[in-house]
């Protein structure tokens, strides 16, 4: 077993063992609390120049198959193809920059498995590490925040000194901008269940997660997902019933053409939703700040509460950034009254805005979890009620 180290920004060294792909590899360290969904957190686009570290001990279980992964780089080889498509030879793309984790099985249990993790690691170049501490690495993250790290093996290995070098060379998140990497270069469409889309939803790229149009096309909705850099007339080229603004990775602070894209959308009346980075750039619509978390929410467990009716959902969560804000906040836009919607019930950051009107509306989480919790699915619900309403 050949040498890796992690090295952070603060000069903190751990040394394992090479995992995946040798070499060296560089991004913001941060931490998932997620015990499933391995697959689906290495091929979530908002991940993208992250060096995830897993807190599960064990990582690796279910081995990686060709049907749980969230990337949809594989699905457009088709400009129209069916939710329940999955294409059997793409694996999915790995988005993350590396993966640190503890123990990461030896032997695949998974039926549905077609490889383990490691040969997918192997097959993308994806340089991670295992047999490290993970929980002192956690500690240090909680303590210190999220910061800029590397992971070095084989031949990339040099001395702290200039390994800390590089570290503290590359770009932190703040101030990134990087919708654009991830995003679809052309337009394609995801036909609703059936093949007879009732509604029309245009989706802004910005990293959008497979699930998400699987989610809609459930519910009758043709999806035409655009690039992020698409304009207010391609948008009302479609004639769509409703908007809708994707996940994605970096600073919102940056997106400034997403911003003004969604005010003009909004301004025109078209029903909108949004999640995570979503909920962000809606947020900034609106009139609100953003601001970096010191180490963000990840993982699969989070609490969110309503604050309209108390209730309170277990949730996915990837998000580094947060909208300014209070409970229960109630504040003027250029298209009306808002509310601050969501909490998280841990720590009170804004998990959700929306208009008075009900017509633009959006949740720093993710209804379309995969793998799990399902608790906010009915959000997809409720936006197929509001185009509905608006169309009759």
């Amino acid at each position: 077993m050949s040498k890796a180290v992690l090295v952070l920004e603060n000069g903190r060294v751990f040394t394992g063992r090479a995992f995946g792909a040798v070499g060296r590899t560089f991004g913001e360290a941060v931490f998932c609390t997620a015990m499933t969904g391995y697959q689906e957190t290495l091929t979530d686009p908002s991940y993208h120049r992250q060096i995830v570290v897993a807190t599960a001990p064990q990582i690796g279980n279910t081995g990686w198959n060709t049907e749980d992964s969230e990337s949809m780089l594989g699905k457009r080889s088709t400009m129209r193809w069916s939710a329940d498509f999955i294409d059997h030879e793409d694996p999915g793309k790995i988005w993350v920059a590396g993966y640190a984790v503890r123990n990461p099985t030896r032997r695949v249990s998974n039926w549905r498995a077609g490889s383990g993790l490691e040969e997918e690691l192997v097959s993308q170049q994806v340089v991670s590490i295992a047999g490290i501490d993970t929980r002192a690495l956690v500690r240090v993250l909680r303590e210190n925040g999220a910061m800029r790290a590397g992971i070095f093996s084989g031949d990339a290995l040099a001395s702290t000194d200039e390994m800390l070098a590089s570290v503290r060379e590359q770009p932190a998140m703040t101030g990134s901008d990087l919708a654009a990497e991830v995003s679809t270069t052309e337009p394609y469409v995801v036909e609703a269940a059936g093949g007879t889309g009732k509604l029309k939803v245009v989706a802004l790229d910005m990293g959008i997660k497979a699930n998400t149009p699987r989610m809609l096309a459930a519910r009758g909705v043709e999806v035409h997902v655009v690039p992020s850099n698409a304009s207010y007339d391609d948008i009302r080229a479609m004639n769509p019933d409703g908007f809708f603004l994707s996940n994605g990775p970096g600073d919102p602070a940056t997106a400034d053409d997403a911003v003004e894209l969604t005010r003009q959308v909004i301004d025109s009346g078209l029903p909108t939703f949004g999640i995570c980075f979503g909920n962000q750039i809606l947020g900034r619509a609106f009139g609100r700040g953003t601001y970096k978390l010191k180490f963000g929410h990840r993982g699969i467990n989070i609490p969110v509460l309503d604050t309209a009716s108390g209730r309170v959902a277990i949730t996915s969560q990837n998000h580094g950034f947060a909208i300014e804000g209070e409970a229960g906040e109630e504040f003027d836009t250029d298209f009306g009254r808002a509310r601050v919607s969501h909490v998280c019930a841990n720590d009170g950051v804004v998990e959700g805005v929306e208009l008075a009107s009900g017509k633009a509306f959006s949740v720093q989480y993710h209804p379309e979890a995969a793998s799990g919790p399902h608790d906010a699915a009915n959000l997809f619900d409720k936006f197929v009620h509001v185009m509905e309403g608006n169309r009759s």
